[in-house]
């Protein structure tokens, strides 16, 4: 059954412009160094995968997996944060960043709130954690935001994790994100209440974006690294792209 449009308290003040994993590609992803660097390009918003570890706790990183962005092996979720956190996070990138360490939500949402920035946290479960992953990061991010005007948005692939953010934190924001139009899709995020679909800039048209309007969605993007995709976009009407290229799209042109 379609459930109604977002209440007020479910929608979010979106940016034109969003860095992705903090600094697009310029510092090692998903890190606090890659976040200070993407404030200092001048980005007022930013994008970022949290997973659990283990033991429950919420922390950052893209991959099930830790070989590509750490110095660990295996699947990250198998690992307790003791052993998570004394991995290396910044060598994979360069030098400058050697011994960089991965960082919970809890030490990211520091860094956003001190700095009065805006934060879409995708929700990247170990797969079989999905609907758990969902609740326990909106739990911890209901607290951590607790009393600010804006809240962090929740987003995922998986709609069991939107679910799961739903059960425990409703009045959090959330989008579906979309790699492709499979059957059915903007169905669920109208049943899951969503304030916003995010999908792969190749996606969005026209078409697409008068059903976001019709059913009171924000309409956003992924990945924009392209002058001319951006222009295309823009000139569409989106409401948000998430941009690795943090260098060369000026955030203030929002």
């Amino acid at each position: 059954m379609a459930q109604p449009s977002p209440t007020p308290i479910q929608t979010w003040p979106c940016p034109r412009w969003i860095a992705h994993r903090g600094a697009g590609k310029l510092a090692p992803e998903n890190t606090l160094a890659a976040f200070r660097l993407g404030a200092a390009l001048g980005y007022r918003a930013f994008e970022c995968d949290v997973k659990l570890s283990a033991d429950g706790l919420p922390f950052l990183l893209h991959d099930a997996t830790l070989e590509r962005t750490t110095s660990g092996q295996g699947v990250a979720g198998d690992l307790p944060w003791s052993a998570l956190s004394q991995l290396d996070a910044g060598s994979w990138h360069s030098r400058l960043h050697a011994g960089e360490p991965l960082p919970t939500l809890a030490g990211l949402a520091r860094f956003i709130l001190h700095n009065g920035l805006q934060l879409n946290i995708e929700i990247k479960p170990t797969p079989g954690q999905e609907t758990a992953t969902g609740r326990v990061v909106a739990a911890q991010a209901a607290q951590l935001w607790a009393g600010q005007v804006v809240p962090p948005l929740l987003s995922s692939f998986r709609p069991e994790a939107l679910q799961g953010a739903r059960e425990t934190a409703p009045h959090l924001p959330r989008a579906l994100l979309l790699d492709s139009l499979w059957p059915g899709c903007l169905d669920m995020a109208t049943q899951l209440g969503c304030a916003a679909i995010v999908t792969h800039h190749r996606l969005m048209d026209a078409g697409l974006l008068a059903q976001a309007r019709s059913a009171g969605w924000l309409a956003m993007v992924y990945t924009v690294n392209e002058a001319a995709d951006a222009e295309r976009l823009l000139a569409l009407g989106v409401d948000g792209l998430i941009t690795d290229a943090v260098d060369r799209f000026a955030p203030a042109g929002a």
